[in-house]
């Protein structure tokens, strides 16, 4: 039988949301500062040769570039002033994360609860700082040695620099607002409405190269029919959970009788959601963007065999990829979700798993069940994320129809209409407890 909060979430109308002013204020803000995101992929760096430019980027929009181009929005093919985009956040969240379960004095600070949490933010902070500082470095000599600055020399490495860096810290600090005082995480939206705002394009694109016959039509058929199946793949995985029947037993407080209930605890198959796929482009990003201007003018040497190896289908890049993706799904479960916390818990509330001994035993068992979800979410991202990116490297299809890209976009649209329901939900309670104080009186 379901409880009463589940019947009401199942009742629940979108037609609350005309009601629930503190929700469309959330929705405002986040829209306006996502509009101001997308105003600075408009605004370009100073000292750039845009014809240049312009003929570099469709030279190179098959590599990884293109996929750099992607996760900014379209900000690198302006060379605008969000060009490295929040990658260089991530790259640092990943660090910290690393370092963190790898380091015991940051593992206490970890423990300290909010405090703690501020300090590692200020590291990850820092660290962005640095990684965006070596990034945009790299990039304005690859600039100058591509022939694209107008004035090369100290002072256009300088501005770039100081640029680039600023646009990043700008983002991170926009995202983390929109977390704050928006809905959804900050951070997915920025990738997610960059991913939105260059779709129109690239399927424009697509179809005018079926119209001149560069693309079979029946090419075109499938990778939309290809791109639905996806969708609905990663709807329904997204959404399967493995449900951990506990088990409360009776006891007596008071005169009353409590407890003696069965609830669920559910594990989602995918515990670490959309965060894999987008810290491992953060990783193969990170040292191929100095590889990519370097041996974009068709140097050979080291950076040319490494721009070479690490670009779109190519067997070193697909390996990688899959193997930072499984490790990420493995590490970042991890740190989500600790079985021994949990096993802890359970066992104070006098919670237990039927045939399954409170403590070490009931830790063992959800680690033993993790570790299974794990093999299969792994199995899930690698082949939602892989199996496009064959077909967009032999059929030279748009970037925006991969598998990342999808996954993005459909993982984020769900969190965000999860978080727009909860408040909804959250807005519904607050009117029972109104009306139920106004009859008491």
């Amino acid at each position: 039988m379901a409880s009463a909060a589940e019947q009401m979430a199942a009742n629940l109308s979108w037609s609350a949301l005309g009601q629930a002013k503190d929700l469309q204020r959330r929705i405002f803000f986040t829209l306006g500062m996502l509009c101001v995101y997308r105003l600075g992929t408009f605004i370009p760096m100073p000292g750039i040769d845009t014809e240049q430019l312009r003929i570099f980027i469709e030279q190179t929009q098959g590599g990884i570039l293109g996929v750099f181009n992607m996760f900014a929005g379209g900000a690198v093919s302006r060379m605008a002033i969000f060009s490295l985009g929040i990658m260089p956040y991530i790259t640092s969240s990943i660090i910290m994360q690393l370092a963190t379960a790898m380091v015991p004095s940051l593992e206490q600070l970890k423990k300290e609860g909010e405090a703690g949490r501020r300090k590692i933010n200020q590291y990850t902070r820092y660290g962005t700082v640095v990684l965006a500082t070596i990034q945009a470095y790299g990039i304005s000599v690859g600039l100058e040695g591509q022939g694209l600055a107008l004035d090369p020399g100290p002072f256009f490495r300088a501005s770039a620099v100081i640029t680039l860096v600023g646009g990043t810290m700008f983002l991170m600090w926009l995202g983390e607002q929109i977390t704050a005082r928006g809905i959804g995480n900050g951070i997915s939206l920025v990738i997610f409405i960059g991913i939105i705002a260059e779709l129109p394009g690239a399927l424009a694109q697509f179809f005018e190269q079926g119209r001149t016959g560069q693309i079979n039509t029946l090419v075109i058929i499938g990778v939309l029919m290809l791109a639905v199946v996806v969708i609905y793949f990663v709807v329904f995985l997204e959404r399967a959970q493995r449900r951990i029947l506990i088990q409360y037993p009776k006891r007596q407080v008071g005169l009353k009788m409590t407890g003696g209930e069965n609830q669920f605890l559910p594990l989602k198959l995918n515990t670490a959601g959309v965060i894999p796929p987008i810290f491992a482009s953060s990783l193969l990003l990170m040292p191929t963007t100095v590889a990519t201007f370097s041996a974009g003018g068709g140097d050979t040497g080291i950076l040319g065999t490494v721009a070479a190896l690490l670009g779109r289908g190519q067997p070193l890049f697909l390996v990688a990829f899959a193997g930072l993706i499984t490790f990420f799904v493995f590490f970042y479960t991890a740190v989500v979700f600790n079985p021994e916390d949990v096993a802890e818990n359970l066992k104070k509330h006098g919670g237990f798993v039927p045939g399954i001994r409170p403590g070490k035993r009931t830790a063992e068992y959800l680690d033993f069940v993790l570790m299974r979800l794990s093999v299969i979410g792994a199995a899930y991202l690698v082949a939602v994320c892989l199996l496009p990116e064959i077909l967009i490297a032999n059929v030279n299809v748009p970037f925006y129809f991969g598998g990342t890209s999808l996954l993005i976009v459909v993982s984020v649209t769900m969190d965000t209409i999860t978080q727009v329901q909860s408040h909804l939900l959250a807005h519904q309670y607050q009117g029972l407890i109104k009306k139920s104080k106004i009859r008491g009186r």
